[in-house]
């Protein structure tokens, strides 16, 4: 009798058991995807929370693991600097990627962060084509993947912006694939590919760019809904092709003549996203990721919300209206990585490089402090100031970003202390409207800071490639380039960024300890089992590496 019940009650446990062997996940995932949203403030998250469907940031939020209080923590928020930081787990002091660009001493000219004039373009317009990860110094996660699974795992990165691309996926990795606007194509360089695969070319035959430009951007959703941004006529945004209200011709703003497009402007809206989106499916399709016993990784950068932060600011109609299109993009890329390779075989990270200030303009109307720094208009009061105290002299080599390059060998030929010239330019700009610091190289270089502002200062220099000088602006201010908002400081609404953890064995779960954001590559490094990037530093994440 026993017998016969035991064996009348073992058939439904079979599938039963079955199935929920299915559903565990394996020892690692088979496909890692960083997403990176330029520009994304930690805020935008809440401020729009009401407005997103289920399927997308909601989504990654409700069934992930939300890091609430993630942040960079070093002064110069530029965005390849982010980039870099996040891929390698290092501070810009060791990966070297200070900026978006840094001035050459030896050669006296500016260098951009991924230029390499070695390299050759592989489709797309030749002068888009130099570019490489050559001074990038340190190893990224998907390097150090690579490396452990003896060149077996596959490495994409891909963004409209070259650096965000090649920064994110490093130097061992298959591919990394940028946006060209002189051609409306993907491209890639000679450092990683001889010749575009056929997918890509046929990828690129679509001339989706073309379709996307003809279209008008209008609001997804009635205007009066958008209570959570400013109307949408305010007069200190830059806006599109000479307008700052919706909707948005793309068709007239991007012809620059009757048979040429400014293929450019798809950087700068919604459609760029879904653009990026759609590219990075036909890569995890045509690349077979996930497929295969060796874990793969592909980044993914969402350029646009940086661009549309620049022309329009953060609390304008137009950045909440690419948030809330985003977050469709993001719905449909989650339903199809289920599909394609199982939720319990992806683990997914979505960050920003950076986050970016109030529009000054804006601030005024309220009568909070901030302004537009002229930095230009103060080095020439400084050079005019050293000419009186040292004699007429090319005493300042440039500036870039806020930092000031000095003419050394000047200096030097004059028997001049570096130092004392240092000590006095700093205190000279130190008197300029809108500047809070202004710290010599020397004293960074004789000194550690272990907390508060001059430990983020420190942090970001590198002593081959960071200024003589380097400012950092009061709260609220930024430099006057013609950009309604900027970034580049170390205080929170350039520093805090959103963090979230999905798929693979990630818990449902909030922390709200601080996570630096050099913690991300080590975390995902220690998940893997495989080697940190050689540059990082920094602790993996206890939330998650506990569960």
């Amino acid at each position: 009798m026993i017998i016969s019940v035991l064996v009348f009650c073992l058939p439904p446990f079979i599938p039963l058991f079955s199935q929920s062997t299915l559903t565990v996940p394996p020892d690692r995932p088979k496909l890692i995807v960083g997403i990176v949203v330029d520009q994304m403030r930690y805020d935008y998250i809440y401020r729009y929370w009401d407005k997103f469907g289920e399927g997308g940031f909601r989504r990654l939020i409700d069934e992930g693991t939300f890091c609430k209080n993630a942040r960079f923590s070093y002064l110069n928020t530029y965005s390849a600097t982010g980039y870099a930081t996040i891929s390698t787990g290092s501070m810009p002091a060791s990966h070297g990627i200070i900026a978006d660009e840094w001035y050459k001493r030896l050669q006296k000219e500016k260098i951009y962060c991924t230029q390499d004039e070695g390299v050759k373009a592989v489709g797309g317009s030749y002068e888009n084509g130099m570019h490489s990860p050559v001074h990038l110094v340190a190893t990224t996660l998907g390097d150090e993947l690579r490396m452990y699974f003896n060149m077996r795992s596959k490495v994409f990165g891909v963004g409209m912006k070259e650096h965000a691309a090649i920064l994110s996926a490093g130097h061992t990795a298959n591919a990394a694939y940028w946006f060209d606007a002189s051609t409306g194509t993907w491209m890639s360089s000679t450092w990683y590919l001889d010749s575009l695969p056929q997918w890509v070319r046929e990828f690129n035959e679509k001339e989706f760019p073309d379709l996307y430009l003809e279209r008008e951007w209008e609001p997804l959703y009635p205007e009066v809904s958008y209570v959570e941004s400013l109307p949408d006529s305010c007069d200190y945004e830059t806006g599109l092709g000479g307008r700052n209200v919706f909707p948005y011709d793309l068709d007239r703003i991007s012809r620059v003549r009757r048979r040429e497009r400014d293929y450019g402007l798809l950087g700068c809206v919604p459609f760029g996203n879904t653009y990026t989106k759609d590219f990075a499916v036909s890569l995890i399709v045509s690349e077979q990721l996930g497929k295969d016993k060796f874990p793969d990784l592909l980044t993914v950068a969402f350029n646009p919300p940086g661009e549309v932060g620049r022309l329009f600011g953060p609390n304008s109609m137009e950045m909440q209206d690419v948030y809330l299109r985003l977050d469709r993009d993001l719905e449909h890329f989650l339903e199809f990585l289920d599909q394609q390779v199982g939720k319990k075989n992806v683990l997914v990270y979505l960050t920003s490089n950076h986050g970016v200030s109030a529009s000054p303009a804006y601030l005024k109307t309220l009568r909070i402090p901030g302004d537009f720094f002229n930095l230009n208009g103060a080095v020439t009061l400084l050079r005019a100031y050293l000419n009186v105290i040292y004699g007429n002299g090319n005493w300042v080599d440039t500036v870039i970003g806020q930092q000031i390059f000095l003419n050394r060998q000047l200096i030097e030929d004059s028997k001049l202390s570096l130092e004392e010239m240092q000590n006095r330019v700093a205190r000279f700009m130190i008197q300029i409207s809108g500047v809070a610091r202004a710290v010599t190289s020397t004293s960074l270089e004789s000194n550690y800071f272990g907390s508060g502002m001059m430990q983020r200062i420190q942090n970001g220099y590198n002593q081959k490639r960071s200024g003589d000088v380097i400012l950092s602006l009061e709260p609220g201010w930024i430099s006057r380039n013609g950009d309604v908002a900027g970034h580049s400081t170390a205080y929170r609404y350039d520093s805090h960024v959103p963090l979230i953890w999905y798929g693979w064995k990630i818990p449902r779960m909030v922390i709200s300890d601080p996570v630096d954001m050099t913690g991300l590559a080590s975390t995902v490094a220690f998940l893997m089992n495989i080697s940190y990037p050689n540059g990082n530093m920094e602790e993996p994440l206890p939330g998650l590496i506990s569960r």
